[in-house]
Parts: structure tokens; sequence; C-alpha cells
């Protein structure tokens, strides 16, 4: 059992039916409209020849502020390139420099170029579109669509599969969450309006371990712009040749191609001494026909990026925690997986490198796909099963949204973060505990109350099981 059809979803799906599993896919849109559909960020991987795995994890390790899983990250950069190759065995066509070799962009954090793109910034949507495809094509996957899990299936302490609305009951030895994230919590967002974090839920109420849910990145160049437009990414890829962040003054105040966290706080600081609501994105000196889909994004926003700079600031983008899992994408439950961003391997630390998160996908997709099909069979009968769900859980309002952009963006402090406790969206209330938690300033989490990183923190994970309750771990 699969739930959701991103590009972790999807491509554990097509791991596991190419082992000769059997296997359910649930996804609560139409096949090709997830998250990932929307990714323009490519795939990080050592793939050129003065390249490697241990500068790809370096530099990944360097990014996370001292809070990287490192076997994770080991993972992650040693098996990413195979990854790729996989995915070009399936039919993902990435770009090429005309010398059939992959063409290789640069982002913030990393050393050198080795980002993979497929359709410059439409990555997501041609790998999404092409696994989609297969999936959809592959007798041993059935794909149920515009279908939504609502309840985990448990017996003796392990999840036997899930409870779809309307009341289906579906039964399977092993349950992959792959439900994407929570950015659209807050509000202003570059995520589609139905990344709340169901699946974090879904598992929370099983008594799955979340972790380092505080960690939520905010990507430093979304659009500031009315109606639909607000939050439009502006891709890192484009820094990465040559665009510039200028101040109201027309001056460069940081270094583009710095980590994200330090280039989302120096906008931040620019913000708020200027009282302005943007700063502006100097594209115009990269050539345009690298980019088209970004360009042609903005010109439907009435933006000419050729001609004009373009009004970005920070915005909710990614979270760097979720249900915590092992190396092998299982959880604290049996029976019970997690992958993409909806889990939290410790991979990305307090802060993510850019382009990880799609490469991760891909990694642990396929180690979570040899995980369940390892996974004991269920029993014969299914006598003692239970029904196990979040309790009367809310849409996020535009009240949760705002107090959380508020009191949860990027500086914070205990005074908001204790007005959130009293919110009545679970999610956020978990948010707060565990930002209350870390009395620190780490990566994306910025406490104005104690601006300090402190080192007997390094490494040490914010976990939660019940809402009161969280604590430190730290991971092998």
């Amino acid at each position: 059992m699969v739930v959701g059809a991103g590009a972790a979803g999807l491509y554990t799906a097509l791991c596991a039916a190419r082992e000769g599993a059997h296997v359910t896919l649930v996804s609560a849109t139409e096949l090709a409209q997830s998250s990932s559909y929307w990714a323009q960020g490519g795939l990080a991987a050592a793939l050129s020849a003065d390249d490697s795995p241990q500068l790809h994890l370096a530099d990944t390790l360097s990014a996370g502020r001292g809070m990287v899983r490192e076997s994770a990250a080991r993972v992650l950069t040693d098996e990413a390139p195979a990854a790729v190759e996989d995915l070009a065995r399936l039919g993902v066509q990435f770009d090429g420099d005309g010398a059939g070799r992959p063409a290789l962009s640069l982002e913030g954090g990393h050393g050198m170029r080795r980002i993979v793109h497929a359709g410059g910034a439409a990555t997501g949507r041609r790998i999404v579109q092409q696994l989609s495809e297969l999936a959809a094509a592959e007798p041993r996957i059935e794909v149920l669509e515009d279908r939504r899990a609502v309840a985990l299936l448990m017996r003796d302490g392990r999840c036997t599969g899930v409870v779809l609305a309307g009341g289906q009951e579906l039964n399977a030895p092993a349950t992959t969450l792959a439900t994407g994230g929570t950015a659209a919590l807050w509000s202003r967002t570059t995520n589609p309006s139905a990344a709340t974090g169901g699946g974090l839920l879904l598992a929370h109420a099983a008594a799955a371990k979340l972790a380092d849910i505080e960690m939520m990145q905010f990507h430093p160049t979304a659009v500031v712009a009315s109606g639909r437009y607000d939050g439009l990414l502006v891709t890192e890829a484009i820094r990465g040749e040559g665009a510039r962040l200028l101040n109201a003054q027309g001056e460069r105040f940081v270094e583009e191609l710095a980590p994200r966290d330090e280039v989302a706080r120096a906008i931040y600081a620019e913000l708020v001494r200027c009282g302005s609501r943007s700063v502006a994105l100097d594209m115009r000196e990269v050539d345009p026909r690298l980019f088209p889909t970004v360009i042609a994004a903005l010109a439907e926003a009435g933006l000419d990026a050729t001609r004009e700079t373009i009004p970005v600031a920070p915005a909710a983008h990614y979270m760097m925690g979720g249900i915590a899992t092992d190396l092998e994408a299982g959880t604290s439950v049996p029976g019970l997986l997690a992958i993409g961003e909806c889990s939290c391997t410790g991979l990305h630390g307090a802060n993510r490198l850019a382009s990880n998160s799609l490469s991760e996908c891909f990694v642990f997709g396929a180690r979570a796909a040899r995980a369940a099909l390892a996974q004991p069979p269920l029993p014969a009968s299914s006598a003692g099963q239970q029904r196990v769900a979040p309790e009367g859980v809310p849409a996020p309002g535009p009240e949760s949204r705002e107090a959380l952009w508020r009191n949860a963006g990027l500086v914070r402090d205990a005074a908001g973060l204790t007005s959130l406790l009293d919110d009545p969206h679970p999610l956020v209330r978990l948010i707060a505990t565990a930002a209350l938690r870390r009395e620190e300033s780490r990566g994306a989490h910025w406490r104005r109350d104690f601006p300090d990183q402190d080192p007997k923190l390094d490494r040490c994970h914010v976990t939660l099981v019940t809402d009161q309750k969280a604590e430190f771990e730290q991971w092998a």
C-alpha cells in the first residue's frame, strides 16, 4: 500500500512492482497533480568527473547546521547517482550539455554544479508525468485516484492498512505514507493548498514518532504579488546562473548562493530595515532560454523578467521534519513506512541543501520498496483490527495560517510560540511544542530569545509521540 502519488510514492510503487509485488497506490488527486508536479528544483547527485559523493556529503553536512544525521546523508549522496540513472532508464529525459552528458546547474550551498534537471524548471512536472504514465500502465499497480486515506488500520500495535473516505478498508502487510509536506499551513507559502500535513496527523494518531517539525525551510525567492501569484517560486538555479538580490537602494546585500537559511534571513532583515514587502531579484542578465517555465509563469503574473526586477520575499517551502524513520523508511510503528517530505530521516538537519529533496524521494523510495517487501504477511483473520484516526481535525483556517506565519515564521520567540498552543489545528500545536523545546537558533529555526546555537544540541532531534511532550534524541 502506498498513500500519495507524488515523486516518492510513484517511484516506490514502481520499484515494488518491478520486484513482483502487487501495489495499491492511493492518490488524493488525479495522477500528475501532486506537489512534486510543481517542483522547479532538480536532483542533486555527484555526476561530474570532478565531483564525488564525499564532496556532496560535505556540502549537505555544512548546510544542515550540525543537525544532519550523517548516516542518512551518506546513503543519499552515495546512492543518488544510481537513482538518476534508473530514472533515465525509466524514460525520464534529463537535460544534456550537447556532448551527451547531463547538464549540471549550481544552487545555493553546493560547492560545484551537481543539479540535474528535466526540462529546466519543469523537472517535477516531467518526472511525475513519466512516472504516472508508467504506474497507470503497470498491471501490478492498482491506482485509486481522487481517494483520501482518513485512518490507519491497526492490530496488536502493527499497521495493517488504511481506511479511505467513505469507509472502505484496504489491508496490506506494509503501508507507506508519501503524503507530502506541511508548508501550506503557513499563510505565505510556495506550496499548493493541500500541503497541510495530513500524513503526519495520520501517523501521529497511530503513535508514530514525529521529529524536527519545528524546522520549516523558507525559500528566499517567492514572488510578492496579489492573488494567486503570491508565493510563486523562482528557482534558486536562476541565482546559480547569475541573478542578483538587490535592496531598496539597488545594492547587493547577501551572497546569493549562500545556504537558504542565510539568504532568507538576510532578506527578512532588509524588509524589517526598510519597512517594505519585498526585495528585488534581478535576472535581466540571465539567458531566458534557460528558464522558459519560470519566465512564462512570471509573465502570467504580469512580470517581464527580461526587462524589470522581480519583487520577492521568503515563503514557507519545505519541512525538514516529519514522521521519524530509519534508513529503510521504517517508522516507530511496525508495518508503517514513510518517505518523501512527510518523513524525517534526519538527512536535512536544520536546513535542507537545495535539490536534495527530489533525490531523497528516489533513494529512499527504492529502500522503502525493499523494506515493504520484507514485511511479514498479515494474519488470515482481521479480528481485533481497529481504525485509528486523528480526532476532530479542522481544515486549517486563515486565522491558524496567519498565526503560524506570525509566530512560527522566520523569527520566533517563546511568547508567540506559546500563543499557538491553543490553536484549533493540532499540527499547529505540535509545531509550537517542538519549537518551544528547541531553545536555540539553528538553521531555519531562529529564536530571538535564544539567538545563539547551542553546541550541546548538535545532532539532537526534537521528537514527539504525545501532544504535550517533546524530547531530544541523538540519532546514529
